[in-house]
């Protein structure tokens, strides 16, 4: 006879399939500054480096080999929408459903102002309502400018560390090219946490590929990535 442990209503099975390496949010910038152009450039490479070799050796590092990914869309204080929710990926099938439905994603913010601060908000929000559960909670800002609305971010990025998320960012320098500076003393936190930039958004893909793989790997997979 086979017995299933449970835990209050949730099954011992049902958990372990909600038990994931790490949960990740990626945040897309959407303001006045981030064109068509350059919002489609932030989807397919994107989309590519989710595909990418190294990006899937570094998920099946993991002991669960599988994460989950949710993306906001993002501009001004009021203006920050979940385009994909929360979303497991692990099987070769599974990545390639998830780049492909980011590829065809739609332009769904309003343009506005940059509000890093209301972002991290919107994302502390989400990981509290996560279906998943791990030990890493990280989220991935990717944008080309500073905190111009709403409260200054590093008194959100200050509150996402005492709840045990890691912020990290992509700092696109094409319009500011101090910008990572910025990102480095105002918006990144937690564990581990790093900025990159890409000096254009053309450079993007590959600045968003080698970022997936540091906050997903182990540091040695990092090491002999790149």
């Amino acid at each position: 006879m086979t017995f299933m442990v449970t835990t209050g209503n949730m099954s011992a099975t049902h958990a372990e399939g909600l038990a994931v390496d790490m949960e990740l949010i990626l945040a897309v910038d959407c303001s006045y500054s981030v064109s068509d152009a350059e919002y489609q450039l932030q989807m397919n490479g994107l989309a590519r480096a989710l595909r990418s070799p190294a990006v899937n050796v570094a998920i099946q590092a993991g002991h669960y080999k599988k994460i989950s990914i949710a993306l906001i869309q993002w501009s001004g204080t009021n203006n920050q929408i979940v385009s994909i929710p929360w979303t497991a990926i692990g099987s070769p099938s599974s990545v390639t459903n998830l780049s492909e439905r980011i590829r065809r994603l739609p332009r769904h913010v309003a343009l506005g102002p940059t509000s890093i601060s209301a972002v991290i908000a919107k994302s502390l929000h989400m990981f509290s309502n996560s279906p998943y559960r791990s030990y890493r909670k990280v989220l991935d800002i990717s944008g080309d400018g500073r905190n111009n609305d709403g409260v200054p971010a590093h008194f959100l990025r200050d509150v996402a560390i005492k709840k045990g998320v890691t912020v990290n960012g992509l700092a696109i320098i094409n319009e500011t090219p101090t910008l990572h500076h910025y990102f480095r003393n105002a918006v990144i936190g937690g564990q581990g946490s790093f900025v990159i930039k890409a000096n254009s958004y053309e450079a993007y893909e590959y600045a968003i590929q080698k970022k997936l793989v540091r906050e997903i790997a182990p540091l040695p997979i990092v090491q002999n990535t790149f």
